[in-house]
């Protein structure tokens, strides 16, 4: 390890206390996670549900796409509400109108605000008390509570079917007719529905050490549901806890230490260590020899492009439905590509378009590090695209059948649609994709092998970190095989947030660090020292927080207390280097300007600055918006949570995709004079137009559902009666201009790469170099 000992030292000491504090509050989410009854009874004794029916209810809810259709508990789509929140405000509106009609009253709105407020707090008291007796794992529930209970129920078994009084209704949630076409099914889905909210108003048992000071008779008051209060309702007593003030404000102190920490370190080690580096005279990577396996990664890049496209006319259709509901200027689409279904393949599809870009860079960079081309290498790569084409084509297949109820609840969860969002795939092609990524960490291990074994390579230390990032990609991707089709939501979560937030957020961080300083290296633009201690010391200060910091999605899922204070405080550190990309961004502009040759790699390098600044508004700025435990109490499933979503996976991961696939076809394709006039719209149209996204619609409305999440409660933020004003009509259409410009830059990127190999035009690579540079 040499000189790089104590950083190798302090990420394994990092890297093993985080992950032993993360296990540990899984435990505790699993420990505290809301029971399901055996079964739920009226104070007469009689079966309103029981575990089979919230069972059944779940696979069935899972079968139409789950979150892709709604949320539960805050996560999922958009456009549908919430039914957690749906149901809990339905239920207590229900039982106060029963009440207040008893009263001779025509509703409870119409009653004086005295009436209203006593009511209100005997609804509290029935709504919020805690009658699950753990013994025979029974609910018991007041009658009112029962009668309230099947008037919701049937509400939802014509929502989701095609009865014509919830006609409008199903059009402004963009729901086919007969979403679910047994009434069995439907009926079975409202017992879920019920358990999601029954969690979400229910007082979870006190413990001790939960924060809260108990009253001059000793005893603790039960004021936190098994969901911290979470969704905010006014009716039932639904409001931010004293942990969620007390954290969020610890979580802004964390980050301003953070920053400041951080500053320091800069100002005490900025002073350039690659003073007096001599930059080559010419470009190391004009004469690369491409080996058989390197020449076959260029299909991977077809398939990026191919995959991008189809995910942008996704999301054109999926923000459509928003607007006419069922139809596409008249087609009536639903019927056959369902909105559950076209936000399931555009959300699945921008993480894969943006993986397959991170695998085709690993399969090329290995053995242009290494020189060496192991046996069979060559064969792997096709095979190894051969199967990802298969695993998309299977899934998306299996995902259609399931939402058009076709398939079956028996088999959906294997060859279907799991519900659960960016983990959509049926459990066979989780494990087909499982086992592809672990040959892919094998061929990328096989051909960096040489210089891993090598003690003697400068660049031994990044490599390395490099394959640790590779195999953690290929590994970590298990967490989405940890959970079965009956596994408690709350244990699903749990893991489904290691997968996106880990995998995704995480591992492909440190590997794409990695990969951008070797690149610079072998450039012979920074030393492989400096390079060395800056990417090990970036992985270090990313991943204090990284790990950590997925508890900040697990705030309302059934977590403890404890869960909430290191998620806050944490995912606050996430945010600390962000708060210094400028630094990066003003570094990397100047590799590009270190030398006339790197004229050539210009726009790749633009690209890489367009990371750094989305890294900062669309990961930091919007990242830290919603992240302390305050804000996403009102804002989680809002649109500033697709705000920061956008401009965090695209503004980063893609952009930082498109730059490694550039990079990588400079390799390929090298000794060309590059046409960047296609390269250069794509670039400006696609930072122009996610911008205008993000400011002109999601911003805005997200801004005005945050009002009214305040002001009235989460359930009319995402009721049909808010999302249909004029307005937000308007709001959405504004997402004409940004959707267009975005969506010529994808098309620009696809002709640029498409004239590589149609328009060939070779140079030697001096001239080649004077054309790039005039």
């Amino acid at each position: 390890m040499g000189n790089y000992r104590k950083l190798w030292i302090g990420l394994a000491v990092l890297l093993v206390s985080s992950f032993a504090v993360l296990l540990w509050a899984g435990g505790e989410i699993f420990r505290a996670a809301p029971p399901v009854p055996e079964q739920v009874v009226s104070e007469d004794g009689s079966v309103v549900y029981t575990r089979a029916d919230i069972e059944r209810g779940r696979q069935v809810w899972q079968s139409i796409g789950g979150m892709q259709l709604g949320s539960i508990w805050g996560h999922g789509g958009y456009v549908a509400p919430d039914w957690s929140a749906d149901w809990l405000h339905r239920e207590a509106v229900a039982i106060l109108d029963a009440w207040a009609r008893e009263a001779g009253a025509e509703s409870w709105a119409s009653m004086g605000a005295g009436e209203r407020a006593q009511m209100q707090g005997r609804l509290q008291d029935m709504m919020r008390a805690n009658t699950y007796d753990a013994g025979t794992g029974t609910v018991t529930l007041h009658a009112d509570r029962v009668t309230a209970i099947r008037e919701v129920g049937a509400h939802y078994v014509s929502l989701f079917g095609s009865e014509p009084d919830t006609a409008e209704l199903r059009e402004a949630y963009a729901m086919k007719n007969d979403t679910i076409a047994a009434p069995e099914h439907r009926q079975a889905m409202t017992a879920f529905f019920w358990w999601t909210a029954w969690a979400a108003t229910t007082e979870r048992p006190r413990e001790s050490g939960d924060g809260m000071v108990p009253d001059k008779a000793g005893v603790v008051p039960q004021q936190v549901t098994y969901t911290n209060n979470w969704p905010s309702e006014p009716l039932v007593g639904n409001r931010p806890a004293a942990p969620l003030w007390v954290w969020s404000a610890f979580s802004v102190l964390f980050l301003i230490a953070g920053i400041g920490l951080l500053g320091w370190h800069h100002a005490r080690e900025h002073d350039g260590e690659d003073r007096g580096h001599a930059i080559p005279a010419s470009d190391p990577f004009a004469l690369t020899r491409l080996t058989p396996s390197m020449r076959a990664v260029a299909k991977y890049f077809w398939l990026v492009l191919a995959l991008f496209l189809v995910q942008i006319l996704l999301g054109a259709i999926t923000a459509h439905y928003q607007v006419e509901g069922q139809d596409a200027y008249g087609f009536a689409l639903s019927e056959v590509l369902p909105y559950s279904l076209s936000r399931t393949w555009h959300t699945q599809l921008a993480v894969l378009w943006i993986a397959v870009a991170w695998l085709g860079t690993g399969l090329y960079i290995a053995p242009m590090l290494s020189g060496h081309e192991p046996r069979f290498q060559r064969f792997g790569v096709n095979f190894l695209f051969v199967s990802l084409i298969i695993i998309v084509v299977g899934s998306f297949a299996g995902q259609w059948l399931a939402v058009m109820q076709k398939l079956g609840l028996e088999h959906n969860f294997w060859w279907g649609h799991q519900g659960w969002e960016y983990a959509d795939m049926g459990r066979f092609w989780q494990w087909y994709l499982f086992v592809g990524l672990l040959l892919w960490v094998a061929l990328v291990g096989r051909a960096l092998w040489p210089v891993l074994r090598d003690r003697k390579n400068e660049t031994r230390h990044i490599v390395a970190l490099l394959f640790m990032a590779t195999a953690a990609i290929g590994m970590f991707f298990a967490s989405a095989l940890m959970w079965g089709e009956h596994t408690h939501i709350s244990e699903v979560e749990y893991w489904r947030w290691w997968l996106v937030h880990l995998w995704v957020e995480g591992f492909f961080e440190v590997f794409a660090t990695a990969v951008m300083a070797l690149i610079f290296t072998r450039l012979g633009l920074i030393k492989v020292s400096v390079a060395t201690v800056a990417v090990l010391f970036a992985t270090i200060i990313f991943m204090s927080g990284g790990v950590l910091g997925t508890l900040h999605h697990l705030y309302f899922v059934g977590t403890p207390t404890a869960v909430v204070a290191l998620g806050a405080s944490f995912s606050a550190l996430e945010v600390v280097p962000l708060a210094y990309i400028g630094f990066e961004a003003y570094q990397t502009w100047k590799y590009g300007k270190a030398t006339p040759w790197m004229a050539r790699y210009r726009w790749p390098v633009m690209f890489f600055i367009a990371v750094s600044f989305w890294n900062l508004v669309g990961a930091g700025l919007f990242g830290f918006l919603i992240n302390p435990p305050l804000s996403l109490y009102y804002m989680q499933g809002l649109n500033l949570t697709p705000l920061h979503g956008h401009t965090a996976m695209f503004g980063v991961y893609g952009m930082l995709g498109i730059a490694l696939v550039l990079f990588c076809l400079r390799g390929l394709r090298g000794q060309m004079v590059w046409d960047t006039a296609a390269l250069k719209l794509s670039f400006w149209a696609l930072n122009i137009g996610l911008a205008l996204m993000a400011l002109l619609t999601l911003l805005p409305l997200g801004t005005m559902q945050l009002l009214a999440a305040i002001e009235h409660g989460y359930a009319y933020a995402r009721s049909a009666e808010f999302m249909q004003q004029p307005i937000v009509d308007l709001l959405v259409w504004m997402r004409v201009p940004g959707d267009t410009i975005f969506s010529i830059g994808a098309v620009a990127l696809a002709w640029f790469v498409l004239r590589l190999w149609v328009v060939p035009r070779r140079e030697p690579v001096v001239g080649v170099e004077a054309k790039e540079q005039a």
